[in-house]
């Protein structure tokens, strides 16, 4: 792999984000209910083979590039979507503690570090699968539609992040070169 290629932009990362991206848009707009007849449900496909076998698969050639943070994200994540999936008839506390134990995943995932679109991604997925097992526990589904928006956002800044780094598209935040009211001349 080129070693001048910025972080993110790799075929493998684009390729794991993009279905990263995918998996989450389906997943979360099946939890809002905005689109009418698409429900949570009709994600398993999508969750199963996009966001369990694709995923997990960039994440194996993450490994083998020598991409330790992408692959193990990707490559966990996509066990995960891949038991979902095949799990997705689990009602209740079952249900709830899935995407608890889930969340808590993602959570580590947010905190490893990497890229700020990265990072993002992830903490907005975890507090998605939060406020869905909070949901599953509670059988509350105004917090499962919350639960869902919150993924329907993860999924939006993953499909940014995978299509930012070939576009050459701005990925991070600009920071402050210096403290307040100090400028940088140049």
């Amino acid at each position: 792999m080129d070693k001048d290629v910025s972080a993110g932009s790799g075929i493998t990362t684009v390729a794991g984000r993009l279905a990263l991206g995918i998996t989450l848009l389906a997943f979360g707009l099946g939890h809002t209910a905005v689109i009418d007849g698409v429900s949570a449900a009709d994600a398993v496909s999508v969750a199963q083979y996009v966001g369990g076998i694709a995923l997990f698969v960039a994440g194996l050639v993450a490994l083998r590039e020598g991409d330790a943070a992408g692959g193990t994200a990707f490559s966990v994540l996509g066990a995960l979507w891949f038991t979902w999936a095949v799990s997705a008839e689990a009602a209740g506390h079952a249900a709830g503690l899935f995407l608890l134990l889930f969340a808590l995943v993602v959570l580590s995932l947010t905190v490893a570090g990497g890229d700020q679109l990265g990072r993002a991604t992830y903490g907005l997925f975890f507090v998605s699968l939060l406020l869905l097992a909070l949901g599953s526990f509670a059988d509350n589904g105004s917090l499962a539609k919350v639960g869902g928006w919150f993924a329907v956002a993860a999924g939006a800044v993953a499909w940014y992040a995978a299509t930012a780094a070939p576009a050459h598209w701005p990925t991070a935040l600009p920071r402050r070169a210096a403290g307040r009211g100090v400028t940088a001349t140049g």
